[in-house]
């Protein structure tokens, strides 16, 4: 569920849609495998210990948007501490090795700049971009956020993790 009004000057750049296709065999795999086993899968898809018990908890689901929803509704619950700590374990997005030595400068500078104000690292979702499109977005997206307060940022970050714990999770099922 992406925010349809955010305050401020919140920016999530828009990404390309994306088809929700079954994983081969349903969600009977996930559905049936034993619950530490889901539970690690989902901690790599978001790190938060509660989202993922919440997650694993509530199966069998009856198909993939249902998961997803699940995914949603737990990510929503996050306190503010679960958040920062999930925030905490991300990476920074992953931009092809071809890019240009001066694009790596300017998005090294946007992230020290980034973490500064905000206090954790900078995250994207990048689902359904090429890697010709990847820095761009990046950039657009980081340069557009540094101008948001940390209440706002705080919102569209957890957006954003949230589409890449569904993302992350579509891949595996797969």
């Amino acid at each position: 569920m992406t925010p349809t009004h955010l305050p401020g000057r919140v920016a999530i750049p828009a990404l390309p849609e994306q088809t929700r296709t079954p994983p081969p065999g349903g969600l009977e795999p996930f559905n049936a495998a034993p619950p530490h086993g889901v539970r690690a899968t989902l901690l790599t898809c978001l790190h938060s210990t509660r989202w993922a018990e919440r997650v694993a908890d509530h199966r069998p689901y009856p198909d993939i948007d249902a998961l997803l929803a699940a995914c949603d509704e737990a990510a929503y619950d996050l306190t503010p501490a679960e958040l920062s700590h999930a925030l905490a374990a991300e990476a920074l997005p992953f931009l092809p090795e071809d890019v240009y030595s001066a694009a790596h400068t300017a998005l090294s500078a946007a992230y020290a700049a980034y973490e500064a104000k905000f206090g954790h690292g900078f995250i994207i979702c990048l689902d359904g971009l090429s890697h010709t499109e990847s820095l761009d977005h990046v950039l657009a997206g980081i340069r557009s956020r540094l101008a948001n307060d940390p209440e706002e940022e705080r919102v569209v970050a957890a957006e954003e993790l949230r589409r890449l714990a569904k993302g992350r999770l579509v891949s595996h099922l797969a």
